[in-house]
């Protein structure tokens, strides 16, 4: 398991395999961290702008270390964007420790045919269960855009 960057209600996060024969605790390059994690360099350093805590070394000539702590960040970041659906504003908040502002209470549906009905009313979907299926078919559009972005790069 990757060292602890975690925010209340977290899945423990998966070591990224690196099979290069360094040790587990050696630094690793910029190239070396994005192909672990199945990341672009440019998303590395974008992130690396919009979350001030990741700050990896920077050797002469710019070139960028990543010790241990610094690839569980990525890959908590990684977790937080492309799995659980946060915004950028959102994970930066969740690993600060300040919790993300709460979605506005639901509204309320006016009494009528299906409030009245139980057995109707029991058949309509959980407010965790649209939440769930809203964030699968972003992450999907998401796998789409990068193919395609890789299509065009190409």
């Amino acid at each position: 398991m990757l060292p602890a960057v975690d925010t209340p209600g977290s899945t423990p996060l998966a070591t990224p395999a690196f099979d290069d024969g360094k040790e587990p605790d050696a630094l690793r390059t910029i190239g070396e961290v994005a192909k672990a994690l199945g990341l672009k360099q440019h998303v590395l350093r974008y992130w690396e702008e919009q979350f001030p805590m990741l700050k990896p070394l920077t050797r002469a000539g710019g070139r960028r270390y990543y010790r241990p702590e610094d690839i569980a960040l990525v890959a908590r970041i990684d977790q937080l964007l492309h799995r659980e659906g946060y915004t950028i504003r959102g994970a930066r908040l969740a690993l600060s420790g300040k919790s993300p502002a709460k979605p506005a209470a639901p509204l309320q549906a006016e009494p009528g045919p299906l409030a009245e009905t139980p057995a109707r009313a029991s058949e309509m979907p959980a407010e965790e269960e649209i939440i769930s299926a809203i964030r699968i078919l972003r992450r999907h559009l998401e796998t789409i855009r990068h193919r395609l972005v890789a299509a065009l790069e190409d």
